[in-house]
Parts: C-alpha cells; sequence; structure tokens
C-alpha cells in the first residue's frame, strides 16, 4: 500500500505528463504484480460495487473516533472530501502495519457487500486500527468510490507499454475487454501471452475532438468524410467465433440490454467488428436519447421496451472483417468495404449503415450543420479520408462539430457548498424560471463561472441566505444567469415538468433584473412533439 500512496501523491502534484508517466512506469516495475494489478484496474477507471455506504461510513467513523456525527458533518463541510475528512478525524493507529493493495481489496473491501452490519462495521474498524492517514485516505477512496487521480487510461497504458516494451496502442488493446485484476492476469497483459475471453476483446476507440478551427482551414473538402452526428451509445459489435458482444465505448459488455442487436448480428459472419452508434429510431430519424435511457441499465429487457423502444445500430466504421484487422487501412477504403459488407448482410432496420453527406464545398457543409438538429442528429463528424483508426482522440483526424446549444435566462435561487477544491465555496446552484407569477426551478448548474465569479456569487450567497434545507441555502431570487443545455426534454419528476440535458452557466446576465428572466412557456416550446420522437 505505501507504493500506491506514493503514486497517487506523485500524480496528484504535477500536472506534466512526462513526470506522471515516468511516475507509473516505476509503480508497475516496483509493485508486486498482485498489487500492480489492482492499482491498474483502479487507474484505468474500473469501479467495485460500493460495499458500505457514506452514510455508514460517516457514522461508523464518528463511533470509532467517539466523536458526534454532528462533528463529522461539519469537518467535511469544511473540508469538501469525506475520505479525507475521515482520514483527519479518526486516531492515529497504536501499531501501523501497510497491508498490501491485494490484501486490503481482496480480504477487506470486495467481503463487505455480503456481510451484516455488524461485521462490516469490524472490518472497517480492523482496517483503520492497521493503516496510516495516507493509507486510509486511499481506502476511503476505494471504499466509496471516489478513487480519481490525474493519469487516466491513455497514459497508464503507455506508462505500462513502456514496461512490457511494447507499442502503446497495443496495450492500449491488451487492456480493453475482461482481463481480471490477478496477478497471473496482469502478467500476461506485460508478456503479451493471451488473455482468457481476447477472442471478445473490443479495439481501443477512436475519439473526435470538438473543432477548434474554421472549417475553411481544413482544405479540400473532399478530403473528408462528413456525415452526421449522432447523439447515441458509442458501441463495438463484435462477431467472433459463434459469438456477438457487444461493448460500449466505457467498456462495459451491454449486449443483454439490445438483444433485438445481437439477434440480427448472428445473420453475420464470424470475425466481424462493426464500429458504430447504438440510438432509438423512430419513423424517419433517431428519438430523443431520453429514449434511449429507458433501454440503459435494465437487468430485464420486456417485450414492451422492445416495442417501444427499438434500438438500432447505426455503423460508419469497420474494424475487422474475416478476421483481418482493417484499422490500417485508409478511412475510405474501410468505409468502401463496409458499404460492401452491409449491403450482403442486410439485416432490415436493425443495423444500418450511417449514410455520407455528399457535400462539395465549405458553404454546403455549414448549411447542413445548421439543419442537423432538425434531422435528429446533434451535429456533423468530419473524418479525414486517409486517416488510420487509431486508439484514443489524436487531433487532426476526427472532427466533431456539433450545433450550438439552447440557451435560457434563469434566477439563482438555491446554493450549496462544493467539494475538493472548491470546499468552503458555494458553487453548485439551482436556477428558476417564472410560471405564473412565481420561480420554478427547472435545472441544478456547478460550472461555467470563472474563479472570481465563484467567489463573487459566494458572498453573495452568504450575504442573502433567506432560508436553509440541511446543506442547501435558499437565497434572494436577485441574480440572473444565462444557462446552455444540449437538449429538453418531459419529466414527470420534475415540477417544472422538463429535465435539461448537460445545464452549464453560459454568462451571468448582470444587465438583468431577475423579473426579466424567461417563463416556463418558452422551455415548452422547445420539446420535440410526440410525433418528432416516433
Amino acid at each position: 500500500m505505501k507504493l500506491f500512496c506514493r503514486l497517487y501523491h506523485e500524480l496528484d502534484s504535477t500536472t506534466r505528463t512526462t513526470d506522471k508517466v515516468r511516475a507509473l512506469e516505476r509503480y508497475f516495475r516496483e509493485a508486486p504484480p498482485a498489487d500492480a494489478a489492482w492499482a491498474l484496474s483502479f487507474l484505468i477507471g474500473r469501479r467495485l460495487p460500493r460495499g458500505v455506504t457514506t452514510t455508514q461510513l460517516r457514522q461508523y467513523a464518528a463511533d470509532f473516533a467517539g466523536i458526534p456525527i454532528w462533528m463529522v458533518e461539519e469537518c467535511y463541510e469544511a473540508v469538501g472530501d469525506l475520505a479525507e475528512t475521515l482520514a483527519l478525524l479518526l486516531p492515529e493507529p497504536a501499531e501501523k502495519e501497510s497491508l498490501p493493495l491485494h490484501v486490503l481489496v481482496e480480504e477487506r473491501l470486495l467481503p463487505l457487500p455480503r456481510l451484516n452490519e455488524e461485521e462490516r462495521r469490524a472490518i472497517l474498524e480492523t482496517t483503520w486500527r492497521q493503516l496510516s492517514g495516507p493509507e486510509r485516505f486511499l481506502w476511503h477512496k476505494l471504499l466509496t468510490g471516489g478513487f480519481r487521480v490525474g493519469a487516466g487510461r491513455t497514459l497508464t497504458a503507455r506508462a505500462l507499454a513502456a514496461v512490457a516494451g511494447v507499442d502503446p496502442a497495443v496495450m492500449s488493446h491488451r487492456l480493453m475487454g475482461p482481463w481480471q485484476p490477478t496477478a497471473a492476469d496482469y502478467q500476461r497483459l506485460l508478456s503479451g501471452d493471451a488473455v482468457e475471453g481476447d477472442v471478445g476483446k473490443p479495439f481501443p476507440f477512436l475519439l473526435a475532438y470538438p473543432i477548434e478551427v474554421s472549417i475553411e482551414t481544413l482544405g479540400d473538402v473532399r478530403d473528408w468524410q462528413i456525415e452526421w452526428k449522432w447523439d447515441g451509445i458509442r458501441a463495438q459489435i463484435i462477431c467472433r467465433d459463434g459469438k456477438v458482444l457487444t461493448w460500449s465505448r466505457g467498456e462495459e459488455l451491454i449486449t443483454d440490454q439490445f438483444p433485438e442487436l445481437k439477434q440480427a448480428a448472428l445473420a453475420l459472419p464470424n470475425s466481424v467488428v462493426l464500429d458504430g452508434e447504438i440510438l432509438i429510431w423512430g419513423q424517419n430519424s433517431p428519438r430523443p436519447f431520453s429514449d434511449l435511457q429507458k433501454r440503459l441499465n435494465r437487468k430485464r429487457v420486456t417485450s414492451r421496451d422492445l416495442k417501444d423502444y427499438p434500438a438500432v445500430f447505426v455503423a460508419y466504421d469497420l474494424l475487422e472483417l474475416n478476421g483481418e484487422d482493417c484499422r490500417t487501412l485508409p478511412l475510405y477504403m474501410r468505409r468502401e468495404r463496409l458499404e460492401r459488407f452491409l449491403d450482403g448482410w442486410q439485416v432490415p432496420g436493425t443495423l444500418r449503415l450511417s449514410p455520407l453527406l455528399p457535400l462539395e464545398t465549405w458553404a454546403e457543409v455549414a448549411v447542413h450543420h445548421a439543419l442537423a438538429r432538425e434531422c435528429g442528429a446533434e451535429g456533423l463528424m468530419l473524418k479525414l479520408r486517409s486517416s488510420p483508426y487509431v486508439g484514443g482522440r489524436v487531433k487532426g483526424v476526427w472532427w466533431k462539430w456539433k450545433v450550438e446549444p439552447f440557451h435560457v435566462d434563469a434566477v439563482l435561487i438555491n446554493a450549496q457548498a462544493g467539494h475538493g477544491r472548491r470546499a468552503g465555496l458555494y458553487t453548485d446552484y439551482t436556477f428558476a424560471v417564472w410560471h405564473e407569477g412565481r420561480l420554478v426551478p427547472i435545472a441544478k448548474a456547478y460550472s461555467g463561472l470563472t474563479d472570481e465569479e465563484i467567489r463573487e456569487v459566494d458572498a453573495f450567497v452568504k450575504a442573502n441566505t433567506v432560508d436553509r434545507f440541511g446543506p442547501v441555502r435558499a437565497v434572494r431570487p436577485e441574480l440572473v444567469f444565462e444557462l446552455a443545455f444540449e437538449g429538453i426534454q418531459r419529466s414527470s419528476r420534475h415540477k417544472s415538468g422538463i429535465a435539461l440535458r448537460f445545464p452549464r452557466m453560459n454568462r451571468w446576465r448582470k444587465d438583468k433584473r431577475p423579473e426579466e428572466a424567461d417563463h416556463l412557456e418558452r422551455l415548452w416550446a422547445l420539446l420535440p412533439s410526440e410525433t418528432d420522437s416516433r
């Protein structure tokens, strides 16, 4: 655990990529394989099932430290990080014992969901008696699922590739799929020996950058493949050895969530990998993302789900065909093969080809960009026709050009303190618009302001609080902000009857009085009609 703590500190204390990679390399060279396997799993973003709630953790820690629970809550509000708060409050152990990381995970963390409360509390108290403060901090991060550090999959794969002596792209592919955090699998990742389940392993996804330049500077429009940017779930369908697997970009196996896609892909030959987007399709266009959300994370998909929210897979790239890895081919060749392949294996409706937009000038591209929302897309994709398919985000290969967001002027009515570096500042806000003479909440947002603006709003909140609801402060409705958001949908869970997608503060409207904020009727007018989404 000491090595893992040192690694966390080194990653957290620098913003330099070279320093991060060097720290990761050193850890993977020095750590025992059983520990390195779990560290690798956490570093690339895998999470374990929660074995204890944060409410339980607070109470157990308060009892162990011999302090009232209100003191824990007050300290948490000041510190802003629960893992750090508890590590600071707990008494120092009489005899510290640095347990191996794999022991902490396998013998202390993994059993927690199966234990009763008495057994769970006993494990936590035993562990607290053994670990130092920094080790307790990381233990709490793992307990709560809050382990995050500035490394991520790309840098971790790069460091591990250096240790294994292979290309980073090769290591990125090895890290995809169902390998387990065991010493044996970790050593196979380094050696390149086949890991059990490799037959179903997806390829690392090629990701697009938001366009940062004027499209006219990209050169000849004929060098670019232009498609709609769909608002769905990025996925790969893998057909190998008579099996069909569907992987999301987040490296989740979602085959069972979309049985209609699996059934359709069973008609395809072996050794095929398609890259594309999962959408819920209406008569002529995709339905809103909110409809797709109704199919996500379902343990059981009913016949009604299949009827009311039929999923389709819109394919836009061919990564493997007849066992041949096609990723090194230029995009225009992969596209030609994809078109021929799907033409020969048509599965009506469910597996379909993403249409190309045959545009000859950048002016035509701009016109189609303006029409994207009407066509059920969230913008355009611009893909270099000569580009290979490489994992990760590479500038200049794929650009995404999203449509302008919606905007609404809303009034700040509630505020809550932030966490981490924002601890002690009121940074999480609730906004409302007018309806029948009163303010109705429509969204919460916490991003978009500068540090100086945050401090100014924080001072306003503290000076203009009119009521409190636990950690939430109700404030005088005086400040107006322009919110930007990507979409809007009906919602029975909100008083306003609507929910905004990805709301954030676009600017502080100091030029507007609260009575000049927008009315709910304006947002209702933005809702898609039922016929548009069916």
